[in-house]
């Protein structure tokens, strides 16, 4: 009796006499603190996710020319952004829920009373996208078609590309070297071709990265401060796919 009370007493000697049963309980206790959580970000929103962010990074520190070449790590990050988003686009319409446009995109006043909310501190908890979000993924989705629309034009006008051959690149590019045989009147200058409208592209191009760059930034913020007021890891979840239920 004496040996059960000092047991009783003392847990450590109960753990070492006894260690499946301080297991059994501490497995017990452990399991009434898990939260449930639910799949909310399906395998292609993630990998999406993921490799633009990486695309997107090697893109832009290879901007800058190799002599009269673009780098080919520049383009090609730009060719998988594009496919990307082509395919984001189709899953907004076509894949599940928390995919899609319809449940991420609210009407204005709903995004500045969220912000001014996740301002406060007691912003309201989403399980997908928040309005603020909502509003950030079309946003860097915008930029970055523009960016890459862009860059095809001017990398185009270089004979490269899948724009390469276009009839309006061929036109301009003809108008360029001084040949008006194939060109129509009042086509001159309209596109690219000539140097001015050529660095109007390109200066475009670069505006639009540098948007893109500074979106990014707000979104790391934006994810940040959420996660904070939230309390949950909201870089966590868009690797695991998985968030708090409630």
């Amino acid at each position: 009796m004496r040996q059960i009370n000092a047991l009783v007493l003392n847990p450590a000697r109960l753990s070492v006499r006894f260690p499946y049963l301080v297991e059994t309980e501490n497995k017990s206790m452990s399991s009434d603190k898990v939260k449930p959580t639910i799949r909310v970000w399906d395998p292609f929103i993630r990998f999406g996710h993921w490799a633009i962010v990486l695309a997107f990074a090697i893109s832009y520190v290879t901007a800058e020319d190799e002599g009269d070449n673009v780098s080919a790590l520049h383009v090609w990050g730009g060719y998988v952004i594009g496919a990307i988003l082509a395919i984001r686009i189709i899953w907004g319409f076509a894949g599940p829920r928390y995919a899609r446009f319809a449940d991420f995109i609210y009407n204005p006043i709903t995004v500045v009373r969220y912000l001014v909310c996740l301002i406060r501190g007691n912003a309201k908890r989403y399980i997908g996208h928040s309005p603020a979000g909502g509003v950030m993924v079309i946003a860097l989705m915008l930029s970055l078609l523009g960016t890459i629309g862009t860059g095809l034009v001017v990398y185009g006008a270089e004979g490269k590309g899948p724009l390469a051959q276009s009839p309006i690149v061929l036109i301009q590019r003809a108008y360029a070297n001084g040949d008006t045989e194939y060109a129509r009147p009042g086509q001159r200058g309209t596109v690219v071709g000539e140097n001015g409208n050529e660095e109007l592209f390109e200066n475009l191009h670069n505006f639009l990265a540098n948007l893109t760059l500074t979106l990014i930034g707000l979104h790391v913020l934006g994810v940040g401060a959420a996660s904070v007021v939230h309390r949950e890891n909201l870089v966590q979840s868009m690797l695991t796919g998985r968030k708090r239920l409630e």
